[in-house]
């Protein structure tokens, strides 16, 4: 059988043909394997009697009908908590909102009908914020941008990784309104290339939205092969982290964060700041309010500059 090179990092591995024809997110997850780049603990950031909070590692699947699928969300917080399990629920757990497969970071699971149910009127309701962190390729010159830009479902892929693709695209089948607000934290190298540590708040929650966002302004997420034509193929992982969540229900109010994993203290991050912009304090998220409140005319949107 005819066989083709894969690089993963370091390492080149031997693939035949027939693995080298399947959808990269089954090559994506051979990665993983061949790596190991799978973190081998959960890490609990909050739990109540109504809600469990995480921080989901990247390369991780929230839960599948593939019952070959052993390496999941759902099975590490089944292993870590058994007594937790609703076995009327088709996959265990009431999971309030979802991460891509590649995102790491904050996911937050209610533990009951009452707490399901809050939670979805809290985001009907428009009382969840979320945060993300990103490094992104290039230097943003801009303190900060509003991008507004509706984005749909791209027809080329719809049986393939779901791309997702912005209203110029002449693929793009039913256009959403969008809204993105990026605030740059940092600016350096990564792998000695120019690179740019963002801050992200999805003002609206489309799917891939903040991945299609940064490749629109041309500044796509580092690691992030589907937006990046399928050329970036060197990092060992995506460079997309949900950062924070606050979320205002009946039952309580929740407002986690977890640590910055795009530090230079990992090596493999290969991340060199050399111009700090903002902290990541509280005075950056209320920035983020600012911004949202100074430009809340939906119809007269644009990218702006400080």
């Amino acid at each position: 059988m005819r066989s083709y090179f894969f690089k993963i990092g370091t390492f080149i591995y031997n693939l035949p043909k027939k693995i080298i024809g399947y959808p990269f997110s089954k090559l994506y997850f051979l990665k993983s394997l061949l790596t190991n780049d799978h973190q081998n603990h959960l890490e609990i950031l909050y739990h109540s009697n109504n809600f469990l909070v995480v921080s989901k590692p990247y390369d991780m699947v929230i839960n599948s009908d593939n019952p070959d699928l052993k390496h999941s969300l759902q099975a590490e917080v089944r292993k870590r908590f058994p007594n937790l399990v609703n076995p009327s629920l088709c996959h265990d757990f009431h999971f309030v909102h979802r991460l891509d497969y590649v995102t790491s970071g904050v996911i937050c699971l209610a533990l009951n009908k009452k707490a399901a149910r809050a939670a979805a009127n809290a985001f009907a309701n428009r009382k969840v914020k979320k945060y993300y962190l990103a490094l992104v390729h290039g230097h943003i010159q801009s303190p900060y941008i509003i991008i507004d830009k509706a984005i749909g479902m791209d027809i080329r892929e719809k049986d393939g990784n779901h791309k997702i693709c912005t209203i110029d695209s002449v693929y793009c089948e039913k256009p959403r309104e969008s809204y993105t607000t990026l605030l740059v934290l940092e600016r350096g190298f990564r792998d000695n290339k120019p690179a740019t540590k963002v801050l992200l708040y999805p003002e609206t929650g489309r799917r891939h939205q903040l991945r299609v966002h940064c490749a629109y302004i041309g500044h796509t997420i580092i690691g992030d092969y589907t937006y990046s034509e399928k050329q970036d193929i060197e990092p060992y992982r995506t460079f997309l982290h949900s950062f924070r969540l606050i979320l205002k229900t009946s039952l309580e109010d929740l407002d986690v964060r977890t640590s910055d994993p795009f530090v230079t203290s990992n090596s493999r991050n290969c991340w060199r700041p050399t111009e700090f912009v903002r902290v990541l304090d509280e005075n950056t998220f209320s920035d983020v309010g600012l911004l949202i409140r100074h430009s809340n005319n939906w119809n007269n949107r644009r990218l702006l500059k400080k």
